[in-house]
């Protein structure tokens, strides 16, 4: 039995580049879908928020000397892209997925209207939410956490490189321990980097959880769901 009903799965874009320098590495992205695919068997209601570093981003070096809410701007389109293979992915798999965008370009993908997607969420259907929030200087964790309330999520699930969140970089220090469960409070006393701040305050203040996990472990995202000891719980 799944341990929560609706999740929102924040994914970077970097994740799908799998070894690649850039762009979409199609054997990591048709991986990540089947798992996606076997959350959605089990009667899971998903919805998605993608970054867009792989193939742009607002902060990073190739925008220097660039307006930063031009930056922004490419890097929400970004994302849309990012979006549309991974729609096209899951259509693919069997899976109906509704692509929903926060700017208008209607010609592409349809709105982001928050009724419309509540009635794809509840037909069973795979709703994937673009270009951020539609406003530049907000990141892409930032649209989760403000989907993922919108929405009625009861989790917000951050997809990383690393299988939860550390007492120190397990990298760099292998006495680093990871945390099963924290507090948003203790998380930024401590000043674990679990997501931006404006997304980790927005979390906090609406009582939604986080749970940081590695989308690079086959089956994580289903251990996730089904409520194992899988990544970091960050909790009011």
């Amino acid at each position: 039995m799944p341990a929560y009903k609706r999740i929102l799965l924040k994914l970077s874009g970097e994740a799908l580049m799998g070894d690649d320098a850039f762009g979409i590495n199609r054997a990591t992205i048709v991986r990540m879908v089947d798992e996606i695919a076997d959350v959605t068997r089990l009667g899971v209601q998903v919805a998605i928020v993608i970054g867009g570093g792989n193939i742009f981003r607002g902060v990073a070096g190739g925008s220097v000397g660039m307006d930063r809410a031009t930056a922004d701007y490419m890097g929400m389109l970004a994302t849309v892209m990012n979006s549309l293979a991974l729609a096209d992915t899951m259509d693919k798999a069997g899976l109906v997925a509704r692509v929903m965008s926060a700017i208008a370009i209607e010609q592409v993908v349809e709105p982001y209207v928050r009724p419309k997607a509540l009635q794809y969420l509840e037909e069973g259907k795979v709703v994937v939410f673009a270009a951020g929030t539609g406003n530049p200087f907000f990141t892409t964790d930032t649209a989760a956490a403000l989907r993922g309330a919108e929405i009625g999520a009861e989790v917000v699930l951050k997809a990383t490189k690393v299988d939860g969140v550390y007492t120190a970089d397990p990298n760099k220090d292998k006495t680093a321990t990871r945390y099963t469960t924290i507090s948003f409070d203790e998380a930024m006393a401590r000043n674990l980097q679990v997501m931006d701040a404006t997304a980790f305050a927005l979390c906090r203040d609406q009582k939604l959880p986080v749970k940081v996990f590695s989308i690079f472990k086959p089956g994580a995202l289903r251990a996730v769901v089904m409520g194992a000891d899988e990544g970091t719980l960050v909790h009011v």
